[in-house]
């Protein structure tokens, strides 16, 4: 599918196979993705607003002034992705069952973002904002927090983090046992069972 007008509203995209098309410059309102592969994809300076992706492939998709708000992304694969370079004004975003890997969010106003269930490895949230947000049920191997905003953040089921609580905000975050005794291994002790 060739996407030819700048503006789509409360359309429904299913099956679209737009692997490296530039799609920047664009304004989706009230649109449902379902199982598109977007993959290499430029979405630079480009609008999404109440928005649905579902069973979609973001891999590596170029986001440069990109704005997200009311989004919601399921069972989604987003790989590789700049989203630092995203139009942080009104940032609003949910992510349920998707694979988030090798993404960057650092520096970014993102105050009560969810990610329920996901897979989210190897991200980097370094100063991000993420205060108010929801990790309930995710992993987050390898993902990278420094100098970030985790305040009233809830990591209720989550696992598989390091998170250093000399080196982020925690005020008032929750977390689940036994996954909270990772909080100390950034002193160094152990921890007999």
């Amino acid at each position: 599918m060739d996407f030819l007008t700048d503006i789509f509203e409360g359309q429904t995209f299913v099956n679209i196979l737009a692997c490296g098309q530039d799609l920047s410059h664009k304004e989706f309102a009230n649109c449902v993705f379902k199982k598109c592969d977007f993959s290499d994809c430029r979405f630079s300076d480009s609008a999404f607003i109440d928005c649905v992706f579902s069973d979609c492939n973001l891999s590596n998709i170029r986001v440069d002034d990109c704005g997200f708000q009311g989004i919601g992304f399921e069972n989604c694969k987003l790989l590789g992705i700049a989203f630092f370079k995203i139009n942080s004004l009104l940032v609003s975003w949910v992510f349920k069952n998707c694979n988030v890997m090798l993404c960057d969010f650092s520096g970014l106003e993102m105050k009560n973002s969810t990610f329920l269930d996901c897979e989210l490895k190897d991200n980097d949230f370094t100063k991000a904002n993420l205060a108010g947000s929801d990790f309930s049920g995710s992993s987050l191997l390898s993902s990278k927090f420094s100098g970030t905003n985790l305040e009233k953040t809830n990591f209720k089921g989550a696992r598989d983090y390091y998170i250093d609580p000399t080196a982020n905000k925690l005020k008032q975050a929750q977390f689940s046992y036994p996954d909270v005794l990772s909080l100390l291994d950034s002193f160094g002790i152990k921890i007999e069972y």
